[in-house]
């Protein structure tokens, strides 16, 4: 069983950083692709980062590319993304996501667990 848990999230001005992590209380995530989502009020949730098993491959988002970085520790179980140069239009509920096999995916649908969001607030 997989038992993602988001934190770090908060409200920060433009310009600032925030370092998002998701713990996995339950079966290891180094078995695993692990991605970040977010979704903001009215949205549709979309896709912002994702790291393929054994921290190969990474992708992101145009919107995010440059400014956020995915990483895994997979000794503890934990999934991050440091977000540098917040904008308000990043604003929104962040969800962190894992899928069974090596590859990551864009697509929110082929995840086969969620975290419960943690909110990031970026105030202009």
């Amino acid at each position: 069983q997989v038992q993602l848990v988001e934190s770090g999230g908060g409200l920060v001005q433009a310009g600032g950083s925030l370092r998002l992590s998701c713990a996995n209380s339950g079966r290891t995530v180094s078995s695993y692709a692990l991605g970040w989502f977010r979704q903001a009020p009215g949205k549709e949730r979309e896709f912002v980062a994702a790291i393929a098993r054994s921290a190969g491959s990474t992708a992101y988002a145009d919107s995010v590319k440059d400014r956020f970085t995915i990483s895994r520790d997979d000794a503890k179980n934990a999934v991050f993304l440091q977000m540098n140069n917040l904008k308000p239009e990043d604003t929104a509920v962040y969800y962190c996501a894992a899928r069974f096999g090596s590859n990551y995916s864009r697509i929110s649908g082929l995840y086969n667990y969620w975290g419960q969001g943690t909110q990031v607030t970026v105030s202009s």
